[in-house]
């Protein structure tokens, strides 16, 4: 089962977040050979999403890392999204790791 973390971003900006990928336990997963990747969307429902530029940063100790570009979250309206992410195993096990709110912040400055 996936934690659920909300995160936020500011509209315009870049947007990065470490996650530690742990075990029912709460110990350290190792996620040598996985990848991972993730989306956000409107809704659960909607048809179109971002996506989270996504590595397993340091494999032995459980972490990987989501960005999005500045030039996508300027791409987004301000507001509350969802979001989830996911790892994938070489042999193709999906395993959904974190999932929550994502919301962007509106900006002044352009």
């Amino acid at each position: 089962m996936a934690i659920v973390a909300n995160l936020t971003a500011d509209q315009g900006s870049d947007f990065i977040s470490e996650i530690t990928v742990e075990d029912y336990n709460g110990n350290v997963s190792n996620i040598s050979n996985y990848t991972a990747r993730g989306q956000v969307r409107r809704t659960y429902l909607s048809s179109t999403a971002v996506d989270f530029n996504a590595t397993v940063s340091n494999p032995t100790s459980g972490e990987l890392t989501i960005e999005l570009t500045s030039a996508q979250t300027s791409a987004m309206k301000a507001g509350r999204y969802v979001y989830d992410v996911e790892i994938v195993s070489s042999g193709g096990t999906v395993t959904r790791v974190v999932e929550g709110q994502f919301e962007i912040m509106p900006s002044v400055t352009r």
